[in-house]
């Protein structure tokens, strides 16, 4: 199927998007991303949206004139419109209209792989589009197509809200299924706890290409935003021996739509029940800082502000050596790596080592030598001061993630802690 010709546009207004400029031009890599070809892009200012077109109808007409030359199918702009604006839109400028919303819905719906991933992808653009048909007999094939008309509109869901909210019912209690099904996956885990790392960042900044240069893991690994969807968690070895699981998790975005991080939420868990976070940043992007930013906001609604993390600035391979001396001495702990030329591991394993072990606590065990297994365990779990062979009893002074240290509760008359 050929592309799409797509005409872009945003809007500057006191209140709005601080960073309009750097926003379009992301979103003319989202209507790549998702296979269209952008034939223009207008920036406007104006003192407040319009109530009825968003923009002035003035702009609205040199985009028209834009679209008929450049015989456009498709017009995306860079707000969330609201319903009656967006069929204002199409009915004035006589082509398909969607906002930066349903765009990256439709992004979603393209890569999303696994099943509960579809689900959640699913269930946003539904929660998007129930009150776009609100008293419109409008196709959901037509409101759910962005481009190339991917998304819900392709089911076979009857057109009327009641059949609309039953499916968003379904979905939700799939979702909760799969949510359950996740809480026993990780209480399993938990019988034998590995620290969680999760991987968080901006899309695009190469997270994959990071898990596999830590995993020698095959994860996908695309230069598109949004390549990976579906959660990826793989075991890590840390020197000198221990094991920790490593997850890459979703990438972020400047105004994620709410519909999406409430339909991911329980994938995000990941990024919650974390031990350590590693937040990656494309040190080569010239809007580095404010992708930044981005995370740590979307972090914090996740309710994970607290977590220790390590900052890692990837793609040093295509960064200046002057930014790269700029940013060390502004970030001194910071790690920085090259995932796709394999650089800079060792020092990113060394740091996950020394954050993971900064919350761990000294404790000494007495083990009888009958239970040489969870010696065997606490050796792999954790880090060895001090080891002594008495008569009866091994005895070992080490310091243990509080998880294993929890673990240990049935032996809490042979364990004595200490500071």
């Amino acid at each position: 199927m050929s592309s799409e010709k797509v005409i872009l546009a945003s809007l500057k207004y006191p209140g709005g998007p601080a960073d309009a400029a750097e926003s379009l031009l992301e979103l003319h890599r989202l209507a790549e991303t998702a296979g269209g070809l952008v034939v223009g892009a207008r920036a406007f200012s104006r003192p407040r949206p319009d109530a009825a077109l968003f923009l002035g109808p003035g702009q609205v007409e040199e985009l028209g004139q834009t679209a008929s030359e450049n015989a456009a199918d498709l017009f995306i702009l860079d707000h969330e419109l609201k319903p009656g604006q967006q069929r204002n839109l199409e009915q004035i400028l006589g082509l398909r209209v969607i906002d930066r919303t349903q765009l990256i819905l439709d992004i979603f719906a393209r890569r999303a792989k696994s099943h509960e991933g579809k689900l959640q992808v699913e269930l946003a653009q539904l929660t998007y589009l129930l009150p776009r048909l609100i008293g419109k007999g409008v196709e959901l094939s037509r409101l759910g197509g962005g481009i190339g008309t991917r998304g819900p509109g392709e089911t076979k869901l009857e057109h009327d809200r009641r059949r609309l909210r039953n499916r968003i019912a379904v979905l939700k209690r799939q979702l909760e299924a799969a949510k359950r099904t996740r809480q026993l996956q990780r209480h399993d885990r938990e019988v034998v706890p590995l620290p969680l790392v999760s991987l968080v960042g901006y899309t695009n900044t190469g997270k994959s290409a990071l898990l596999n240069m830590l995993t020698g893991h095959r994860a996908f690994v695309e230069d598109k935003l949004f390549a990976t969807l579906d959660l990826a968690t793989r075991k890590l070895v840390l020197p000198p021996s221990q094991e920790v699981l490593l997850t890459d998790t979703v990438g972020f975005i400047r105004r994620l739509p709410h519909h999406l991080v409430a339909a991911f939420r329980g994938t995000l868990e990941e990024v919650v029940s974390a031990d350590l976070l590693l937040h990656v940043v494309d040190c080569a992007h010239p809007d580095w800082e404010s992708q930044m930013a981005t995370v740590e906001a979307v972090v914090e609604e996740l309710g994970a502000a607290g977590k220790p993390r390590v900052l890692v600035f990837n793609k040093t391979d295509i960064s200046s050596k002057a930014n790269l001396h700029r940013l060390a001495y502004q970030f001194p702990e910071a790690v920085f790596v090259s995932a796709l030329k394999q650089e800079g591991r060792e020092g990113l394993l060394e740091a996950i080592t020394a954050r993971l072990a900064a919350s761990w606590q000294a404790v000494t065990l007495r083990l009888p030598y009958d239970q040489s297994d969870l010696r065997a365990l606490i050796l792999k779990r954790g880090r060895v001061i001090k080891e002594s062979f008495g008569p009866k009893v091994i005895t070992l002074r080490v310091k243990l993630p509080p998880k294993i240290i929890g673990q240990l509760q049935q032996w809490k008359k042979n364990m004595k802690s200490s500071k």
